[in-house]
């Protein structure tokens, strides 16, 4: 079901409400001007307003809600938890800017309304994996299993919700793998190659792309997670003007120590006791313009940060967009790896 079946107008009538909430089987309707939630209406208004003596053609705007609870989209895995707590059969779940991103609903289908971002997607898939081994002794590390999904499929599923359907993937450790994995795969979506020789790094993997991609993409690690609008990310890449966007996280990061500073002789100048740092991270995924693959030296190990370089020194602009720190699930290192199958399992239920 698409969130427009469930939107209705203030100056609807009451008997337009029951009609649309007979139709869609949902309880609950949303007065949202062009998608941003201003009021809800549920049964239960509706139910109110007849044994009030209000009349069926009567404004919804006189039984609505106009307090609704939401959620942000990036607390949807709280969404289960919060409506037991407030009692309630539904939640919206809202982007940055008050829109209607989902909906939650109790022991029901949430309504597919995330917005679409069709870009052709890079996944960086070749690296050795070396902070995950022993894992990666054995599979390559975007085949290492995620709850019942190996991380890769994880990844490809947020792409292919927001419209995304073609993939490549640049390969080199283990590459027989990943291609034979997805050879027996059944799936809605194309998958393409780049065979790297040698490693080249998250840019020089990319000058293998010359010529291939003529589009704006999205470009990602293979070992990371973002619960974001896709479709804001591509939004806000546009509207800067950007050549590359970095998603980037939001960290807060409180030293366990007094810290003290000094003046270079000894003397103490200053303390701070447990101070707080704040700062944004590099997610590893990005939106990138095709013409910053001509500026990637062929065959050359490089670095995706001295490809931002390159792009800032002929003038390029590179922004970035921020989710917090919730929306970032990396698996780079081991003790990750159970933290995201814990937090994909609780997103699940």
């Amino acid at each position: 079901m698409q969130i427009e079946q469930l939107i209705i107008r203030e100056t609807d009538s009451v008997l337009d409400a029951m009609h649309k909430l007979d139709e869609t089987g949902h309880t609950i309707l949303f007065i949202a001007p062009e998608g941003v939630l201003q009021a809800v209406v549920t049964d239960s208004d509706v139910r109110r307003h007849i044994l009030k003596g209000g009349k069926l053609d009567a404004p919804v705007k006189e039984m609505a809600n106009y307090s609704p609870k939401s959620l942000p989209v990036e607390k949807r895995s709280e969404a289960r938890g919060f409506m037991r707590r407030a009692n309630i059969s539904a939640v919206p779940l809202l982007d940055r800017a008050g829109r209607i991103e989902d909906v939650e609903f109790a022991g029901e289908l949430d309504v597919d309304v995330a917005p679409r971002a069709k870009l052709p997607v890079v996944i960086m898939a070749g690296g050795l994996g070396t902070r995950l081994y022993p894992y990666t002794k054995i599979l390559p590390k975007p085949l290492i299993p995620v709850g019942e999904l190996p991380i890769i499929e994880h990844i490809i599923h947020r792409f292919t919700d927001v419209g995304c359907d073609e993939f490549t993937l640049v390969v080199n450790y283990k590459k027989n793998m990943i291609k034979s994995y997805f050879s027996d795969l059944e799936k809605d979506y194309n998958v393409d190659y780049a065979d790297e020789d040698k490693p080249l790094g998250t840019g020089g993997g990319l000058s293998l792309l010359r010529g291939r991609i003529r589009e704006t993409f999205f470009l990602t690690n293979c070992d990371i997670l973002i619960d974001a609008n896709f479709a804001d990310i591509l939004d806000q890449h546009r509207r800067e003007g950007n050549s590359v966007t970095m998603v980037c996280a939001e960290k807060h990061f409180t030293i366990p120590y007094g810290v003290v500073e000094t003046d270079g002789t000894n003397a103490v100048t200053a303390m701070r006791e447990k101070p707080r740092m704040d700062f944004f991270t590099n997610t590893g995924m990005y939106v990138v313009e095709p013409d910053v693959i001509d500026l990637i030296e062929p065959d050359t190990p490089t670095p995706f940060t001295d490809v931002i370089e390159a792009v800032r020194a002929r003038g390029g602009r590179v922004g970035m967009y921020r989710v917090p720190e919730e929306s970032w699930l990396d698996m780079g290192q081991l003790e990750e790896l159970e933290n995201m199958r814990r937090r994909l399992e609780q997103r699940s239920q």
